[in-house]
Protein backbone atom coordinates (compact mmCIF):
# COMPACT_ATOMS: atom_id res chain seq x y z
CA UNK A 1 0.00 0.00 0.00
CA UNK A 2 2.83 2.21 1.09
CA UNK A 3 4.48 1.46 -2.80
CA UNK A 4 1.17 2.32 -4.40
CA UNK A 5 0.91 5.24 -1.88
CA UNK A 6 4.20 6.53 -3.15
CA UNK A 7 3.47 6.49 -7.08
CA UNK A 8 0.14 8.07 -6.91
CA UNK A 9 2.24 10.91 -5.09
CA UNK A 10 5.01 10.85 -7.44
CA UNK A 11 2.37 11.07 -10.32
CA UNK A 12 0.36 14.01 -9.23
CA UNK A 13 3.64 15.71 -8.29
CA UNK A 14 4.66 14.98 -12.43
CA UNK A 15 1.13 16.37 -13.46
CA UNK A 16 1.02 19.30 -11.50
CA UNK A 17 4.52 20.01 -12.74
CA UNK A 18 3.44 19.63 -16.01
CA UNK A 19 0.28 22.00 -15.66
CA UNK A 20 2.57 25.05 -13.88
CA UNK A 21 4.61 24.64 -17.26
CA UNK A 22 1.65 24.91 -19.61
CA UNK A 23 0.58 27.70 -17.66
CA UNK A 24 4.20 29.17 -18.01
CA UNK A 25 4.33 28.78 -21.60
CA UNK A 26 0.74 30.37 -21.96
CA UNK A 27 1.95 33.36 -20.14
CA UNK A 28 4.87 33.74 -22.16
CA UNK A 29 2.82 33.34 -25.54
CA UNK A 30 0.09 36.03 -24.54
CA UNK A 31 3.59 38.55 -23.89
CA UNK A 32 4.57 37.82 -27.57
CA UNK A 33 1.21 38.42 -28.57
CA UNK A 34 0.01 41.71 -26.91
CA UNK A 35 -1.05 44.68 -28.61
CA UNK A 36 1.62 46.87 -29.25
CA UNK A 37 4.17 43.78 -29.31
CA UNK A 38 4.83 43.72 -33.21
CA UNK A 39 1.00 42.96 -33.54
CA UNK A 40 0.45 46.79 -34.89
CA UNK A 41 0.64 47.12 -38.82
CA UNK A 42 3.44 49.67 -40.03
CA UNK A 43 2.46 52.19 -42.75
CA UNK A 44 5.03 53.66 -46.04
CA UNK A 45 4.37 56.80 -47.20
CA UNK A 46 4.77 56.90 -50.66
CA UNK A 47 5.82 60.30 -52.22
CA UNK A 48 7.16 61.53 -55.29
CA UNK A 49 10.27 62.16 -53.36
CA UNK A 50 10.57 58.93 -51.96
CA UNK A 51 9.00 56.07 -49.42
CA UNK A 52 9.12 56.81 -45.43
CA UNK A 53 7.83 53.90 -43.46
CA UNK A 54 6.47 54.59 -40.28
CA UNK A 55 6.02 52.48 -36.79
CA UNK A 56 3.05 53.40 -34.72
CA UNK A 57 2.59 53.88 -31.18
CA UNK A 58 -0.69 52.15 -30.10
CA UNK A 59 0.23 51.87 -26.57
CA UNK A 60 0.20 55.72 -26.23
CA UNK A 61 -1.89 56.92 -28.84
CA UNK A 62 -4.15 53.86 -29.68
CA UNK A 63 -7.47 55.85 -31.25
CA UNK A 64 -5.35 58.46 -33.04
CA UNK A 65 -3.37 54.69 -34.49
CA UNK A 66 -6.59 53.81 -35.60
CA UNK A 67 -7.77 56.91 -37.41
CA UNK A 68 -4.79 56.98 -39.32
CA UNK A 69 -4.45 53.31 -40.15
CA UNK A 70 -8.59 53.46 -41.34
CA UNK A 71 -7.95 56.61 -43.83
CA UNK A 72 -5.26 55.14 -45.23
CA UNK A 73 -7.02 51.99 -46.16
CA UNK A 74 -9.65 54.41 -47.42
CA UNK A 75 -7.35 55.70 -49.57
CA UNK A 76 -7.97 59.03 -47.81
CA UNK A 77 -4.22 60.24 -48.04
CA UNK A 78 -3.84 59.30 -52.14
CA UNK A 79 -3.06 62.07 -54.05
CA UNK A 80 -2.88 64.81 -51.24
CA UNK A 81 0.61 66.67 -50.72
CA UNK A 82 2.75 67.97 -48.25
CA UNK A 83 1.45 71.85 -48.12
CA UNK A 84 3.86 73.19 -44.72
CA UNK A 85 7.32 72.76 -44.71
CA UNK A 86 9.56 74.37 -42.39
CA UNK A 87 13.03 73.11 -42.25
CA UNK A 88 14.21 72.03 -38.72
CA UNK A 89 10.95 71.94 -37.32
CA UNK A 90 7.99 69.45 -39.69
CA UNK A 91 6.35 68.77 -43.29
CA UNK A 92 3.15 68.97 -42.57
CA UNK A 93 0.04 66.75 -44.70
CA UNK A 94 -2.65 64.98 -44.91
CA UNK A 95 -5.48 68.02 -45.67
CA UNK A 96 -7.94 67.12 -48.62
CA UNK A 97 -7.75 70.61 -49.51
CA UNK A 98 -4.17 69.88 -51.42
CA UNK A 99 -5.15 67.69 -53.89
CA UNK A 100 -5.12 68.78 -57.05
CA UNK A 101 -8.45 70.64 -57.98
CA UNK A 102 -9.77 70.88 -54.80
CA UNK A 103 -11.39 73.94 -53.12
CA UNK A 104 -10.34 75.35 -50.11
CA UNK A 105 -7.18 76.57 -48.92
CA UNK A 106 -5.06 73.93 -47.98
CA UNK A 107 -4.45 73.31 -44.33
CA UNK A 108 -7.91 73.73 -43.62
CA UNK A 109 -9.64 70.24 -44.80
CA UNK A 110 -10.87 67.81 -42.31
CA UNK A 111 -11.95 64.28 -42.82
CA UNK A 112 -16.12 65.45 -41.78
CA UNK A 113 -15.03 64.72 -37.97
CA UNK A 114 -12.56 65.50 -35.27
CA UNK A 115 -11.01 63.13 -32.62
CA UNK A 116 -10.19 63.45 -29.33
CA UNK A 117 -6.08 64.35 -27.90
CA UNK A 118 -4.61 61.72 -26.47
CA UNK A 119 -1.68 63.40 -25.56
CA UNK A 120 1.65 61.37 -24.13
CA UNK A 121 5.34 61.46 -23.10
CA UNK A 122 6.70 60.81 -26.27
CA UNK A 123 9.19 64.01 -27.17
CA UNK A 124 8.40 65.29 -30.26
CA UNK A 125 12.12 64.72 -32.11
CA UNK A 126 13.01 63.99 -35.93
CA UNK A 127 10.72 61.64 -37.32
CA UNK A 128 8.18 61.34 -35.04
CA UNK A 129 4.30 61.41 -36.85
CA UNK A 130 2.15 63.45 -34.69
CA UNK A 131 -1.48 65.11 -35.50
CA UNK A 132 -1.79 68.63 -36.55
CA UNK A 133 -5.05 70.20 -35.00
CA UNK A 134 -6.01 74.10 -34.51
CA UNK A 135 -6.30 75.79 -31.20
CA UNK A 136 -8.93 73.23 -29.97
CA UNK A 137 -6.90 70.45 -28.37
CA UNK A 138 -9.49 68.17 -29.76
CA UNK A 139 -9.51 69.34 -33.15
CA UNK A 140 -7.23 66.92 -35.00
CA UNK A 141 -8.69 65.01 -37.87
CA UNK A 142 -6.46 64.12 -40.94
CA UNK A 143 -3.76 65.91 -40.89
CA UNK A 144 -0.50 65.17 -39.12
CA UNK A 145 3.34 66.23 -39.49
CA UNK A 146 6.65 64.54 -39.31
CA UNK A 147 9.41 66.56 -37.59
CA UNK A 148 12.47 67.43 -38.96
CA UNK A 149 13.78 68.55 -35.66
CA UNK A 150 13.46 68.49 -31.75
CA UNK A 151 10.27 70.42 -31.07
CA UNK A 152 10.17 70.32 -27.11
CA UNK A 153 7.17 72.88 -26.97
CA UNK A 154 5.35 70.95 -28.39
CA UNK A 155 5.79 67.75 -25.87
CA UNK A 156 2.08 66.96 -24.30
CA UNK A 157 0.29 69.20 -26.81
CA UNK A 158 0.35 67.83 -29.42
CA UNK A 159 -0.81 63.38 -30.00
CA UNK A 160 2.40 61.85 -30.97
CA UNK A 161 1.60 58.50 -32.68
CA UNK A 162 4.84 56.77 -34.37
CA UNK A 163 8.43 57.48 -36.07
CA UNK A 164 9.66 57.40 -38.97
CA UNK A 165 11.64 54.50 -38.77
CA UNK A 166 12.94 53.82 -42.59
CA UNK A 167 13.54 56.65 -44.94
CA UNK A 168 14.70 59.38 -42.90
CA UNK A 169 16.74 60.97 -46.29
CA UNK A 170 13.50 61.39 -47.49
CA UNK A 171 12.20 63.42 -45.13
CA UNK A 172 15.55 65.25 -45.12
CA UNK A 173 14.98 65.96 -48.94
CA UNK A 174 11.00 66.94 -48.71
CA UNK A 175 12.31 69.60 -45.52
CA UNK A 176 14.72 71.10 -47.83
CA UNK A 177 12.98 72.13 -51.16
CA UNK A 178 12.48 76.19 -50.67
CA UNK A 179 9.49 77.66 -49.31
CA UNK A 180 7.98 80.92 -49.47
CA UNK A 181 5.01 82.75 -48.11
CA UNK A 182 4.66 84.86 -44.71
CA UNK A 183 6.10 81.81 -42.77
CA UNK A 184 7.88 80.77 -45.64
CA UNK A 185 6.52 77.10 -45.38
CA UNK A 186 4.66 77.30 -48.83
CA UNK A 187 6.84 74.69 -50.90
CA UNK A 188 7.77 75.88 -54.37
CA UNK A 189 7.22 72.59 -55.66
CA UNK A 190 4.54 70.07 -55.07
CA UNK A 191 5.43 67.26 -52.63
CA UNK A 192 2.59 64.65 -53.20
CA UNK A 193 1.67 61.66 -51.15
CA UNK A 194 0.44 59.06 -53.59
CA UNK A 195 -0.36 56.55 -51.53
CA UNK A 196 0.07 55.04 -47.52
CA UNK A 197 0.94 51.61 -47.60
CA UNK A 198 -0.47 49.70 -45.14
CA UNK A 199 2.62 46.42 -44.04
CA UNK A 200 0.48 43.97 -42.09
CA UNK A 201 2.51 42.13 -38.88
CA UNK A 202 3.16 39.37 -40.11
Amino acid sequence: MKTLRRCLLSALAVVAALALSSCSNHKESMKETAPGAGSTPRAIIHTNYGDMTVEFWPDVAPRTVDNFLKLSRENFYNGTAFHRIIKGFMIQGGCPHSKIGARGMPGTGSPGYQIKAEFNNRAHEKGVLSMARSADPDSAGSQFFVCHGRAPHLDNQYTAFGKVVVGEEVLNKIANIPCVGMERSTPTERVEITSVEIVEAK
